[in-house]
């Protein structure tokens, strides 16, 4: 077995990053097709995490093997095993993390992330975002876009704000005072744990210069086809998003391929939830914050298009 220590004195050194440390956690269920990808990819990095700990949540598909062969090389990982759950959800995920928070408790580190198990990056990745927490003592949750093959996450009606969940990195001041992730089924928890942190006073940034590799396509674990949008878009009501934007946002998404149907889709799912009353999920005041983020970035989106 290679210890941590062993592994860096092979490694480049970084500079102010290695001020700082870091601990991750990767919530796992039945990803033995991308998971291994996703181990090599942090092994192989040049800063290496305090601890990872590898969360099976109830995996049957041989995730759990993967995870004690390579546990059974690198003592820095360790691999921990839920129960078995018949549906999966998003709360699960958020359970998973907190089980995977309790195992690295008693470590001083100072940065911890949430890494997808599908996910690859380059050598140099965590360095990298290291250095962005050490430049600015403010920055709560750090990230960059990812890519699903020759698609990136598209920036254009997003703000660089927002930081995806496949690899969310927080300050551990920041993690605590927004609470850790929210245990919602329908999903959305990265989104609403980034919002939070904003609320809370901490900046958020996806930083465009680099890129994460997601190879499972958003939504294809629980469902096939379109129906993921029209979900999304109910969700989007439940999470308390503003009519005004969705609108606007919906509108956007019919430019993309298949023309008009994802965008159409949306705000159907929108409306679906709207008109059935469904419970929204998230407070009072994170629906005024949020709208208040909306109303601002589209005066600032028209203002960049109108003469």
């Amino acid at each position: 077995m290679l210890s941590q220590s062993q592994q860096l004195t092979s490694l480049p050194r970084g500079n102010d990053s290695h001020a700082l440390t870091y601990v991750l956690i990767t919530p796992a269920r039945n990803e033995a097709a991308f998971l291994e990808q996703t181990i090599q990819a942090v092994v192989n990095q040049t800063q290496l995490p305090m601890k990872w700990v590898i969360v099976s949540d109830g995996s049957t598909d041989g995730t759990d093997e993967i995870v004690k062969r390579y546990a059974a090389k690198h003592d820095w990982i360790e691999f921990v095993r839920m129960p078995e759950r018949t549906e999966r959800h998003f709360a699960g995920k958020a359970g998973a993390i907190d089980a995977g928070r309790a195992k690295v408790r008693g470590l001083d580190y100072d940065i911890i992330g949430n890494l997808d198990a599908d996910i690859t990056v380059e050598r140099d990745y965590f360095q990298f975002l290291l250095n962005k927490f050490a430049e600015n003592p403010r920055l709560g949750v750090a990230g960059t876009p990812f890519r699903e093959g020759k698609r990136q996450y598209d920036y254009r009606f997003t703000s660089a704000e927002h930081v995806s969940g496949a690899c969310q990195l927080f300050r551990k001041q920041c993690y605590e005072d927004i609470g850790g992730y929210k245990p919602i089924k329908t999903g959305g928890i990265d989104t609403i744990a980034v919002i939070t942190a904003r609320m809370k006073g901490w900046e958020t940034r996806s930083f465009l210069e680099k890129a994460c590799e997601h190879h499972r396509p958003m939504g294809t674990a629980n469902h096939q086809g379109l129906m993921p949008v029209f979900r999304t878009g109910m969700q989007d009501y439940t999470h308390g998003i503003d009519p005004v934007w969705q609108f606007f946002r919906c509108i956007y998404q019919m430019t993309r391929r298949p023309v008009l149907v994802i965008g159409t889709l949306c705000l159907a799912g929108y409306l679906w939830g709207m008109m059935s009353r469904k419970e929204i999920e998230v407070s009072a005041e994170f629906i005024q914050f949020r709208k208040i983020e909306h109303r601002r970035r589209l005066r600032s989106f028209f203002k960049s298009i109108l003469p």
